[in-house]
C-alpha cells in the first residue's frame, strides 16, 4: 500500500540546518510530482515546495526560497527537503505528499529555538 515515512527532524538553533527524508512506497514515485508541506501548531498546513516527476523543477514558498532546497532521489523512492539559515518561524510539523494521491505520512517534527 502507499506509504511515506518522513524523518530528519529535531531541534535545532537559529540559523542551523536540517535535512529531511521522506520514504515513499507503494506507488511508482518517479511518476509523481511531490511536494514538501509544514504546518504549525494552532495555523493551517501550508505549501513549503515542490518538484515535478520529469524535469525536477522545483518551486519554493516565498518564505524559504533561498533557504530551503528540496531534491528527489527517484531510484531510492525519496524526497528530501535541505534546511539552512533556519529561523523559529520554521518551527512545524513537516509533511510530504504526491500529487493526485490524498496520503499523508505521520510527519516530522523540526523545533527552531536557541
Amino acid at each position: 500500500q502507499v506509504q511515506f515515512v518522513e524523518s530528519g527532524g529535531g531541534l535545532v538553533q537559529p540559523g542551523g540546518s536540517l535535512r529531511l527524508s521522506c520514504a515513499a512506497s507503494g506507488f511508482i514515485f518517479r511518476n509523481y510530482r511531490m511536494y514538501w508541506y509544514r504546518q504549525a501548531p494552532g495555523k493551517e498546513r501550508e505549501l513549503v515546495a515542490f518538484i515535478s516527476s520529469v524535469s525536477e523543477s522545483a518551486s519554493y514558498a516565498d518564505s524559504v526560497r533561498g533557504r530551503f532546497t528540496i531534491s528527489r532521489d527517484n531510484a531510492k523512492n525519496t524526497l528530501y527537503l535541505q534546511m539552512n539559515s533556519l529561523k523559529p518561524e520554521d518551527t512545524a510539523v513537516y509533511y510530504c505528499y504526491a500529487y493526485g494521491l490524498g496520503l499523508w505520512g505521520q510527519g516530522t517534527q523540526v523545533t527552531v529555538s536557541s
